[in-house]
């Protein structure tokens, strides 16, 4: 017997939203039935469609929710993501979890204390060539393993947020490409390196005039290898890959975006994978572990603007020409 769809809420109806919702509408695991958006506009097209709210709180006390998607501004994330989880509602955030680690460690401790799922949506993990490097790894008992993996997460930001110009506020941000696009590299290095955890050991942050961090390079040292992740907020064009080094000199490639040549294109199927994998965490023996993902990647980004303002450490280096991408 086919099981029921799981009744679908989403909370943010930005440039994210539309993935989700052309992945709730082919996924036969959900059935939207509830958007919330501060914006008329945005709501607009829904009315008479599903229920449509304009406060978070007034969706979850309908009790019509088997499960709610939050891709709100950065900022407004800790605060939906808790109340979600006090009214037993299983929540699939944007990245990141929070802006503040101890944000995320509270929002950690409410999953467990109500035994509701929280996971944090890291789509690029989800990517088709993603997926096939992972196929393509040495498995843990052999005698080749990974040395290090190389991520880079270029793009000039300006072009990928559409009206959504809350990315350009750190306040609402986070940060600027170390808060935003790093816990989705951060989170691959993490995948790439059999989920083990890394710690930052080096990090060179360039900012603008206006103090926001366009570029950052990183480096990352753990049990399951190295790794270093390249961002970039003024590249010209767009660059995702990710290099894998095995420590007998072997190079696994792959590039996010091959395939899939449309502007945002690769997206479609990795929101498909976000809801498949958060459909899923259903009856998942510890809830409360969906989460740690996304404090993983909380915690790095932290940590990188604590390295950046170590006062043993230079300072931030002033803007410099774009990160160009090198040959593989």
């Amino acid at each position: 017997m086919t099981a029921s769809p799981r009744r679908l809420g989403i909370a943010g109806l930005g440039v994210i939203s539309r993935f989700y919702l052309a992945a709730a509408e082919r996924l036969s695991e959900w059935e939207l039935t509830a958007v919330c958006d501060l914006r008329e506009e945005a709501l607009a097209p829904h009315r008479g469609r599903v229920a449509c709210h304009t406060d978070h709180r007034e969706m979850l006390a309908a009790g019509a929710l088997d499960a709610l998607v939050v891709a709100v501004p950065n900022h407004a994330h800790a605060e939906v993501c808790a109340d979600a989880l006090r009214a037993g509602v299983p929540v699939c955030v944007e990245k990141p979890l929070a802006l503040d680690p101890a944000d995320g460690r509270r929002l950690a401790a409410l999953s467990r204390e109500h035994g509701v799922p929280l996971f944090t949506a890291f789509h690029r993990r989800y990517n088709d060539r993603v997926l096939a490097l992972l196929r393509r790894l040495p498995p843990p008992d052999a005698p080749v393993r990974v040395e290090s993996v190389r991520v880079r997460y270029l793009e000039r930001i300006e072009e990928h947020i559409g009206a959504d110009t809350w990315y350009l506020d750190p306040a609402r941000c986070g940060g600027g490409c170390v808060a935003d696009n790093g816990p989705n590299a951060f989170d691959l290095v993490r995948l790439l390196l059999g989920e083990h955890p890394s710690e930052v050991v080096a990090a060179e942050v360039v900012r603008d005039a206006a103090g926001t961090d366009r570029q950052a390079v990183v480096e990352l040292a753990g049990p399951g290898g190295r790794g270093r992740v390249e961002l970039d907020w003024s590249y010209p064009g767009e660059v995702k890959d990710v290099l894998v080094r095995l420590d007998d000199g072997t190079e696994l490639f792959a590039d996010m975006l091959d395939g899939r040549p449309g502007f945002k294109e690769s997206l479609w199927h990795e929101y498909e994978g976000i809801l498949r994998a958060f459909a899923g965490l259903r009856g998942l023996p510890d809830p409360s572990r969906a989460v740690d993902g996304g404090l993983a990647a909380l915690e790095l980004v932290a940590a990188v603007y604590a390295t950046e303002t170590d006062p043993g450490l230079p300072a931030p280096r002033a803007p410099r020409p774009a990160l160009r991408a090198e040959s593989r």
